[in-house]
């Protein structure tokens, strides 16, 4: 899915251009799909991330540590990042429910503009389900994962399991 957004707002962009400057006309609901498709690739593609263990690490003082402290710190960061995740769910369903309240559509397209936005709360549930099945994870585990499937470690350590 986050592929073929990538490549249908490429293929997009392009034939817009295109239009732009070989056909002196532009493709009219091209900016609004765009926007829809970012939205759709970020708030999916944050989730797939969390899945695979891949999310940005600064980890200088993370990886001095002992491994036990470790253990203990990678369920801290999972638990908290889960509860900012979940909260930010809240906050961005609110927020669609204050849009669907307004009743406002894109101009081009004719769709609601809450319709656009439902990926935001999708994607942050489900990625404070997968820091928070890293927590359970790490806690019934020996080992020390980075996601449900990931161990921790650096490129030539990190092995999927």
């Amino acid at each position: 899915m986050l592929a073929a957004g990538v490549l249908l707002m490429a293929a997009n962009t392009v034939a817009n251009v295109v239009g732009r400057f070989v056909f002196q006309n532009s493709i009219f609901f091209s900016e609004e799909l765009n926007r829809i498709l970012i939205i759709l690739i970020t708030f999916a593609g944050i989730s797939y991330a969390a899945r695979q263990g891949r999310h940005i690490r600064m980890s200088a003082i993370y990886d001095a540590m002992p491994p036990r402290m470790r253990k203990y710190m990678m369920i801290v960061i999972a638990l908290v990042t889960a509860a900012f995740m979940l909260g930010l769910c809240y906050y961005s369903f609110q927020y669609i429910l204050t849009q669907a309240g307004r009743g406002r559509v894109l101009p081009s397209l004719q769709i609601p503009v809450w319709v656009t936005l439902v990926w935001v709360p999708v994607g942050f549930f489900m990625t404070g389900l997968q820091y928070l099945l890293t927590a359970i994870k790490n806690i019934l585990s020996r080992d020390i994962y980075l996601s449900t499937a990931v161990l921790e470690g650096y490129e030539d350590d990190e092995m999927e399991v």
